[in-house]
């Protein structure tokens, strides 16, 4: 194992001591990991057929956790977009490629307990690869959470707690109880093992485009995790010579809540302020202060990439032209393809969107 190291002011500290944010300035963790080269789409071929295939770039291997996540199907929506189904994941969402790296390093340190804070697929996720790592599990999520992401927490054995107010709140009453002795804190956000599942992502779509990229890749945001991922994914794919450009990333965001949009037509490196909580469908990136907002606004800005915000109506009409296609989306996993169905929005070359939560986890917008 390697260490964390914090992106602001320097401080390290290693895995084993269960440290979840930098004690300095409390900020999240980065990780102190180089892929290693060997990788080309010639060594794949009879290799595990899930997201551990791509072990030369993964801060761990050799899983026992493993429920045979990734691999998820990239299929033409248009004839120049495609979508690639993480709504296939064994839990129903992508946070899947993140939540099996943290139980699997989990599994390794030897808690005395795993605690999650989440809006609901994080937790369901995160619940689902502790139960299969026999570790126990305590998930805190917002009220008004879906009652059918509550069911699959508890029915993976994970105590669940709602927490009154907002996403924040229950945030915070998750870190109170991360900063207890013998706690690992499965943070999607603070963690960054997460990051290097989520990276996962692009690495199949380099392997199912023949060793390319497409030209744009949009992805949600709310903490970023996805947006994140896909950073490290093409960096990495640069530095190791098997790709000649990267990809513009555009941020989707729901306008309701939208502070990186914000920050990023302001010119901002950081949050100019946070977004106000409002309701909105898409729920699952409806979040006021992200923890690593100056990263993602540099990651979009250094791919020459943008923001994109979605009206609650343009989710609604995404969510019915997606279920007339054949595919059931939840609410927040449909923003991506709500931004670019007009052909003005998506610019120019190929595209990718990522179709994120089954729409069993939230049903039909009304």
């Amino acid at each position: 194992m390697t260490t964390y190291h914090c992106p602001q002011d320097g401080t390290r500290s290693p895995i084993s001591a269960l440290t979840w944010c930098c004690p300095v300035c409390r900020g999240p963790w980065d990780l102190d990991f180089r892929a290693a080269p060997g990788l080309t789409p010639h060594v794949l071929p009879g290799r595990a057929n899930s997201l551990w295939r791509y072990e030369e770039i993964l801060p761990l291997s050799a899983p026992e956790v493993s429920l045979g996540e990734g691999r998820t199907p990239l299929v033409p929506l248009t004839d120049t977009v495609s979508a690639k189904l993480d709504y296939l994941m064994p839990t129903l969402s992508f946070k899947d490629r993140g939540a099996v790296m943290l139980a699997e390093l989990a599994r390794r340190l030897d808690p005395d307990r795993v605690v999650a804070d989440s809006s609901g697929n994080a937790g369901t996720s995160i619940a689902a690869y502790c139960a299969r790592a026999a570790l126990p599990c305590t998930v805190y999520v917002p009220e008004g959470t879906s009652p059918e992401k509550t069911e699959q927490i508890r029915a993976h054995g994970a105590v669940l707690v709602t927490v009154p107010g907002g996403r924040e709140a229950t945030a915070l009453a998750a870190r109170a109880a991360a900063d207890e002795p013998g706690v690992f804190y499965a943070s999607h956000v603070f963690n960054p093992y997460f990051l290097h599942g989520t990276k996962t992502y692009v690495y199949e779509l380099w392997e199912d485009l023949g060793g390319r990229l497409p030209d744009t890749l949009v992805v949600p945001v709310g903490n970023g995790t996805l947006l994140l991922g896909a950073a490290l994914a093409t960096a990495e794919l640069h530095a190791l010579g098997l790709i000649p450009d990267r990809p513009r990333l555009v941020a989707v965001q729901a306008e309701a809540v939208s502070p990186l949009a914000e920050a990023f037509r302001a010119g901002a490196e950081d949050l100019v302020a946070a977004s106000p909580v409002v309701p909105t469908l898409a729920e699952g990136i409806a979040i006021p202060r992200p923890p690593r907002a100056r990263q993602i606004l540099a990651a979009v800005r250094g791919s020459g990439g943008t923001f994109l915000t979605v009206s609650e109506d343009g989710i609604r009409g995404a969510q019915r032209d997606l279920a007339a296609r054949g595919f059931y989306v939840e609410t927040t996993g449909v923003a991506c393809w709500a931004a670019v169905r007009d052909d003005a929005a998506r610019g120019p070359g190929s595209v990718v969107v990522p179709l994120c939560g089954a729409g069993v986890k939230t049903g039909m917008a009304s």
